[in-house]
């Protein structure tokens, strides 16, 4: 692939920050605020695991019965795109994310992973992807850059190919109304959404529809799905069982997430000290196990399709009543390239 080239060790270098480890080009540029190591990457992957069941194990929510190249921006541990094209042996499957995360030994044979800038134009030919994949980029692309990210999307699809998008609103909701702004997940999520500003939109989740429009994409559909921060039943209130298994299996996910995503900006964009940003998370994981909160973050589903294709490919009835449902940015000079690993 004359596009790429072997991968810069500009991008594995980390730094330490309270014991945990963060690239160093996306942290002194802006770009993304979340741990690289080893613990970050074993709860990507149990997240992918928590995503599965919400999305009952569908991977690809558009009718596209035999894709042949698939691209997935923010592959983070390689979990989505590894399955996908365990899936699909025919298909072409390209992971992007700005840091190089270790892949497993045994990955399918038509799955690569690359190293790149999304928050530049996209470096992929014009009309060559039947579907891209885009979740949990809101930590990673600029605030002024979405809609460019939208259209660089839409020239990389084929007439016809979809486009579809995964992001958590990662402001704490309460599905009986109990929590308030003084409870510490509300608190946490306040924190959250002002510490990554201006760099990222924090609400994006909320407005992926309206730029798939803007952008020019069709059919776009956009589904709000609860995610359980853990179990609600407690024996005294009516519960959605597969809400409660979801969200049991949510819990270990959630403890850790509240800590990582917390942890960089929190002490460097708000200025908390480690401690009290540990005792916040504390208190935060105490609210998000008591069930008498039902405590959930929103997950925003959005699929869209290019204009054009063959009629076979358009979006469905049947496709309508079943939806359920990054790399993170970086900046380049002209005429850069991705970089293989």
């Amino acid at each position: 692939d004359s596009q790429t080239i072997p991968v810069d060790n500009t991008y594995r270098e980390v730094v330490i920050h309270h014991n945990r480890e963060f690239q160093r080009y996306a942290v002194e540029n802006g770009v993304y605020f979340a741990p690289v190591d080893d613990d970050e990457v074993e709860r990507l992957q149990y997240m992918h695991g928590i995503f599965n069941m919400m999305f009952d194990s569908r991977l690809i929510f558009p009718p596209i019965p035999r894709p042949r190249r698939i691209l997935e921006c923010g592959s983070g541990s390689g979990s989505w795109a590894a399955q996908v094209a365990e899936q699909h042996p025919e298909c072409e499957v390209i992971g992007i994310d700005v840091f190089p995360y270790p892949v497993a030994d045994d990955l399918p044979a038509n799955v690569e992973f690359q190293v790149d800038d999304l928050n530049s134009p996209s470096t992929f030919p014009s009309n060559y992807f039947d579907l891209v994949h885009s979740r949990m980029m809101a930590g990673g692309i600029d605030t002024t850059r979405w809609l460019g990210y939208m259209s660089d999307i839409l020239r990389v699809l084929r007439p016809g190919g979809w486009c579809q998008m995964v992001e958590i609103y990662f402001n704490a909701q309460s599905d009986n109304g109990t929590l308030t702004s003084n409870h510490a997940l509300q608190v946490w999520s306040q924190n959250y959404m002002q510490s990554i500003q201006p760099y990222k939109d924090p609400r994006a989740a909320l407005r992926l529809q309206s730029w798939m429009t803007q952008a020019g994409f069709v059919e776009v559909e956009s589904r709000l799905l609860p995610m359980p921060l853990s179990g609600w039943s407690n024996g005294k209130q009516n519960t959605e069982p597969r809400d409660n298994a979801i969200g049991t299996a949510n819990r270990a996910n959630i403890h850790r997430l509240l800590s990582s995503l917390a942890l960089y900006p929190f002490t460097q964009g708000l200025g908390m000290t480690n401690t009290d940003v540990q005792l916040l998370v504390a208190q935060a994981r105490s609210e998000a196990d008591n069930p008498a909160y039902k405590a959930y973050f929103p997950v925003y589903v959005c699929i869209g399709r290019k204009p054009g294709g063959s009629r076979h490919n358009r979006h469905s009835d049947s496709h309508r009543s079943q939806t359920a449902t990054g790399s993170k940015g970086g900046r380049h000079g002209e005429g850069r390239k991705r970089a293989r690993h």
